[in-house]
């Protein structure tokens, strides 16, 4: 069966272009220029991706992305008119996966997309044959995760995570005692051609110490192997 993209766009030019492309490769697509009934389409069809333009009559890509990601794990690669920081930055704190600034090539829009969807079918790969994963529910000391809620509990307590924190820490999760470098998390968590730095993985990392260590400033579940990466104790 053909995975299955959501693009929400309101240019119709750009949408006949992406939707000929994508349906070349073999994609299922779905085309809509509304904010609104993009969002219903998003709940009633659970696309593989979403293809999600900022700009938007009735809710923006902001907004859709807040929703959705209260409400499932779909990948989004979102578009933005502007080169602009700001929007980047809130798009991926949000929980976008990805972005691409327009204009934009055709052939890298496609390499993003098989790259995100890619990403999603390895994890959901690891996920069924992790022994470790019990109920959908990873366990550790005072701290579980549950992989079909999406939700973080430490000492009895919800802990409200962004969508990639989440992602984060689920990944050190399942590489429990494993020096992991940055690289690897990039790869792994934001995909391979995520085009920011490492950067973006230390920012997460001290975000999520503050969430889940007893004392960020001296944290005893993930730890910093100075020059490589991190290691997750549980």
């Amino acid at each position: 069966m053909p995975e299955k993209i959501l693009v929400v766009e309101d240019e119709p030019t750009l949408v006949e272009t992406l939707k000929y492309n994508l349906e070349r490769e073999g994609y299922h697509v779905e085309a809509i220029s509304d904010g609104i009934k993009a969002l219903e389409a998003a709940r009633a069809r659970i696309p593989d991706l979403i293809v999600l333009d900022i700009m938007l009559p009735g809710l923006d890509g902001f907004e859709i992305t807040r929703i959705l990601r209260q409400e499932m794990n779909i990948p989004i690669l979102m578009l933005t008119a502007r080169d602009d920081e700001i929007d980047r930055v809130l798009g991926l704190e949000l929980g976008a996966d990805d972005y691409l600034t327009k204009p934009f090539s055709m052939r890298e829009l496609l390499a993003r997309v098989k790259a995100q969807l890619r990403r999603v079918r390895l994890l959901r790969e690891e996920i069924n044959g992790d022994t470790k994963i019990v109920q959908n529910i990873l366990s550790f000391t005072n701290l579980s995760i549950n992989l079909t809620r999406r939700e973080v509990i430490l000492k009895d307590r919800v802990i409200s995570l962004k969508p990639k924190e989440f992602d984060l820490l689920l990944f050190f999760g399942k590489h429990q005692g494993q020096v992991l470098t940055r690289d690897d998390l990039l790869e792994k968590v934001w995909g391979w051609d995520f085009s920011g730095g490492s950067r973006t993985v230390d920012v997460h990392v001290r975000w999520l110490r503050e969430k889940i260590e007893e004392d960020p400033g001296d944290p005893s579940r993930i730890i910093t192997i100075r020059g490589i990466g991190y290691r997750f104790e549980g």
